[in-house]
C-alpha cells in the first residue's frame, strides 16, 4: 500500500517542470476602482519614495496660463516604481511595434497644410 501512493522516481522532473510553468497569478479585484483619464504627470520623489501626480491641462499646447489640475497622486517604493517602469515600457513597445512609432514631440507629429487646404467645401 505505501508502495501505490509512491510515484515513480521518472515522473518527479515531469511533474517539477509543470509547477515551475503554472506559476500562481495574482487575484486582482478591480470592482471598486475608479477611472480618471490624465494627459499630464509630474514626477517627484524622496529618497525613499516616488511620487507621481496626474492631472489634467486643459491646454495643451505651451505653457498653460491656468494651472493643471492634480486629480491622482501616487506614492510607491523605488522597487515597485522601477516594476512599473519595466511594465509600461513593454506596453508601449507592444503599441509601437503593432501601430508604429510613438513620437512625443507634438511639434513634429503636426503636418503643415498648404493654405486653403483642410477647409471644408462651403456650400
Amino acid at each position: 500500500m505505501a508502495d501505490d501512493a509512491k510515484k515513480p522516481a521518472s515522473d518527479a522532473p515531469a511533474a517539477a517542470g509543470e509547477q515551475q510553468q503554472q506559476a500562481p497569478r495574482v487575484q486582482v479585484d478591480d470592482s471598486s476602482a475608479v477611472c480618471c483619464y490624465a494627459n499630464f504627470c509630474r514626477v517627484t520623489g524622496t529618497p525613499e519614495e516616488l511620487i507621481i501626480d496626474f492631472g489634467l491641462n486643459s491646454q495643451p499646447f505651451g505653457v498653460p496660463t491656468e494651472p493643471v489640475k492634480v486629480s491622482e497622486r501616487i506614492v510607491t517604493n523605488y522597487y515597485t516604481a522601477k516594476r512599473l517602469l519595466h511594465a509600461l515600457h513593454l506596453s508601449v513597445q507592444r503599441h509601437e511595434q503593432a501601430f508604429g512609432q510613438l513620437e512625443i514631440d507634438v511639434n513634429k507629429r503636426v503636418v503643415a497644410r498648404p493654405p486653403g487646404q483642410g477647409q471644408q467645401p462651403q456650400g
